[in-house]
């Protein structure tokens, strides 16, 4: 019968293509090599504010929350992001290293990841416009007068221009060369404690309204000077302090860039500026262009009201690896296992970010090792919770299905 043998056809056909897709390798589980350190996976921690530290020190809630993360199985985790002046804190409750007695809380997380095989990351930031801002669970805006009965007082918030975030919002101080030169020694600076605090990575804040941002973004910088104008000009400030960092950040050690890959208005900073900008960092020696988006005039986390898709954040990670020949690391609503290796598979990037999803679940990524291969694998985990949860497996009926 043609149809009997049409129809065995179909199904070895289908069973090759099965037998073959579980034979090849799980590509989020795969080493990525950057520099001389290697991941041990592809999935990082994003840098998460959590708005506590104590006049720009860490304490014992950033160390619990970045050790639970650790302990979570992620190849590469990120301490948030640390203002490298005083005045570059986006709220009052945010780290900084603009002063030597800050490394020793950042060393003891560092030493904590590396006893646990995991790399450590550092995002130097400073916040330009949106500096001395609200923490996000009082409203997320411009201080107000409950928040000075708080003891949150505002500062002068420097950027490009004296053109402010929004209506409402302090108009920043129109930074001077002096005050740009500043900027460039005190990440220098903070790039040499962040060495000394034992970090493996660094990666400079460019996105999210930010002041490298608000230097890129036609609609924040308005100068007429060689840091203002033209795309070059625009592109100055963000070229020099990377070029000022990597010369003083180790030959041997990753240097990460967060963009914003497109502003959002027609008007604003667009991919194809971003793909420019790409170019022109790889040659200065970034390694990882860290893909992200908006935050020029508003919040770019999810204290924005928009409604957004899973991944929705991919497809400029697709673009800019296509377009310059670079690792891209990809982040926004990434929250499935099988999303995560779907990425990686199609190429549309090589690091996968999870942010949010991991405060939900500290042990996603080991959910996610369980879930793309089938079983669960408890041995790998630290042996103080993993001892138990394999010999639970192994004498009961008891079933973990994979995120």
């Amino acid at each position: 019968d043609p149809l009997t043998w049409l129809s065995r056809l179909v199904n070895i056909l289908h069973l090759k293509k099965v037998r073959r897709q579980m034979s090849e390798p799980v590509k989020l589980f795969t080493v990525c090599a950057l520099r001389s350190v290697n991941l041990p996976n592809r999935i990082v921690i994003s840098p998460m504010c959590q708005y506590s530290a104590h006049d720009g020190y860490l304490d014992a809630w950033h160390k619990i929350h970045l050790g639970r993360l650790v302990m979570g199985g992620a190849g590469l985790v990120f301490t948030e992001a640390t203002a490298v002046q005083k005045s570059g804190r986006i709220t009052h409750g945010c780290p900084g290293l603009w002063e030597d007695g800050q490394i020793a809380a950042h060393a003891e997380i560092t030493s904590f990841a590396r006893t646990h095989g995991v790399v450590s990351a550092i995002q130097l930031a400073h916040a330009g416009r949106k500096a001395g801002m609200q923490r996000p669970w009082y409203g997320n805006s411009f201080l107000t007068d409950e928040d000075h009965a708080r003891g949150d007082y505002p500062w002068t918030p420097l950027g490009p221009s004296s053109v402010p975030v929004d209506d409402g919002w302090p108009v920043p101080h129109e930074m001077t060369i002096r005050d740009i030169q500043d900027l460039k020694d005190d990440f220098v600076a903070a790039a040499k404690r962040a060495e000394r605090a034992g970090y493996d990575v660094a990666e400079i804040h460019g996105a999210h309204g930010y002041l490298i941002h608000s230097f890129l973004s036609p609609l924040s910088n308005q100068r007429k000077d060689a840091y203002g104008g033209s795309l070059k000009n625009r592109m100055r400030l963000a070229l020099e302090l990377t070029e000022a960092v990597r010369s003083v950040w180790p030959d041997n050690s990753p240097l990460f860039f967060r963009v914003s890959a497109v502003d959002g208005p027609s008007d604003g900073w667009q991919l194809e500026d971003t793909v420019i900008l790409a170019k022109a960092l790889k040659a200065l020696g970034v390694d990882v262009i860290d893909c992200s988006s908006g935050g020029i005039s508003g919040s770019a986390t999810a204290g924005n009201s928009g409604r957004r898709k899973p991944g929705f954040q991919v497809p400029f990670a697709a673009e800019i690896r296509g377009a310059v020949d670079i690792i891209t690391m990809t982040v926004g609503l990434i929250t499935h296992a099988k999303q995560a290796e779907a990425i990686l598979q199609d190429n549309q990037a090589d690091l996968i970010a999870i942010g949010r999803e991991a405060l939900a679940n500290p042990n996603w990524p080991w959910h996610a090792r369980q879930a793309l291969n089938s079983k669960c694998q408890y041995h790998q985990w630290p042996q103080q919770s993993g001892w138990w949860l394999e010999r639970r497996q192994q004498n009961s009926d008891f079933y973990v299905e994979g995120s």
